[in-house]
């Protein structure tokens, strides 16, 4: 194969020594944010300066982002060698299939950050929420019923009182205060 690259024209031999070296580095990169060895946990520095933020994969001028662009253009390069005579225009489509890599390595780091949100139930978040009554709730505080309430996306089943009058079962309501880790205060709406 270093036959076929070292007598290549001087444009494809660059691209090719481009490709496979940018293809390694990018493997390994993969490799290393897949096993978790990216994390920037426990970086301290003597000066004021926020590591955090420059360690983000989603920045626009990065080193994984120049191995991106590099990964695309290379490869585009090659790909369209033949097909395109104009050394021009070949250049200028290998530069937008770089920066359409980018693009695309934008789009799955951030769907990826979605999947580490924290979307745990906090019954904090049901305060001005509307419910539907699942299980009738006696009227001023004198039982408990049940509601159905939707959170972040998620369906939950909570216990409720009410201080006025009984509230049936499919009624909606609104939930005001919460009286304990499991107990909402709900009015009629």
């Amino acid at each position: 194969m270093m036959e076929f690259i070292q007598n290549a024209e001087p444009l494809l031999k660059i691209l090719w020594y481009i490709a496979l070296s940018v293809s390694a580095i990018f493997i390994i990169l993969s490799i290393i944010t897949f096993a978790g060895m990216d994390s920037n946990d426990g970086l301290n520095a003597d000066f004021d300066g926020n590591l955090m933020d420059s360690l983000s994969p989603v920045q626009l001028f990065s080193f994984r982002n120049l191995i991106n662009f590099l990964l695309g253009f290379s490869w585009a390069g090659i790909s369209f060698y033949d097909i395109i005579s104009n050394k021009t225009l070949l250049l200028l489509i290998s530069i937008i299939c770089g920066i359409i890599f980018i693009v695309i390595f934008f789009y799955i780091i951030k769907q990826i950050q979605k999947l580490a949100e924290d979307n745990t139930f906090k019954i904090e978040k049901t305060i001005n929420k509307t419910a539907q009554v699942y299980i009738s709730i006696p009227e001023k505080k004198t039982g408990t019923g049940k509601i159905q309430i939707t959170v972040n996306g998620a369906f939950h089943e909570l216990d409720a009182i009410t201080e006025n009058e009984k509230i049936d079962s499919g009624t909606l309501v609104r939930v005001v205060k919460i009286l304990n880790d499991n107990l909402l205060l709900v009015n009629k709406l």
